[in-house]
C-alpha cells in the first residue's frame, strides 16, 4: 500500500452541446474566438490548469463535446470556471450539459490502496 500526502488533481469532464453562434462560424472563426476570446481569459485568471478536447457529435445528439480539465486543485477548478462565465463560451457558443468531476483513483487514494490500471498492447 502507499498513501499520497498531497491533494490529488481534480479532473473534469465538461459536457457541451455547440450553439448556432458557434456552429455561424467558420472554421478560421472559431479558431479565432478561441485564441482570442477564451484563451487570454483562461490564462490570465488562471494557473494549473490544462484541457484536452474530444468531438462526440457524431455519436451524440445531446453533447457534441466533451472538455476534459485537469486542475492542480479545486481552486483553480473553481477559478477556471470563474474565467469561463466572463467570455463568450459560457452559454453564447456553448451550452454547458453538465458537470462530471473527479479526483483520479479517488478510492485507492481514501484507503491507501495502489492503483489499479490496465494496460492491453
Amino acid at each position: 500500500m502507499s498513501t499520497q500526502a498531497t491533494e490529488a488533481p481534480v479532473t473534469v469532464f465538461m459536457l457541451v452541446k455547440t450553439t448556432r453562434a458557434w456552429l455561424d462560424k467558420t472554421p478560421e472563426e472559431r479558431m479565432h474566438a478561441l485564441t482570442t476570446e477564451i484563451v487570454p481569459v483562461i490564462e490570465a485568471k488562471t494557473t494549473g490548469v490544462r484541457s484536452r478536447f474530444f468531438d462526440t457529435e457524431f455519436y451524440s445528439t445531446r453533447v457534441t463535446d466533451v472538455w476534459l480539465w485537469e486542475a492542480r486543485d479545486h481552486q483553480a477548478y473553481q477559478l477556471l470556471i470563474d474565467a469561463l462565465r466572463e467570455t463568450p463560451f459560457w452559454d453564447h457558443y456553448f451550452e454547458v450539459v453538465d458537470l462530471l468531476v473527479g479526483v483520479e483513483n479517488g478510492y485507492a487514494r481514501t484507503y491507501g490502496f495502489d492503483t489499479v490500471t490496465t494496460i492491453n498492447t
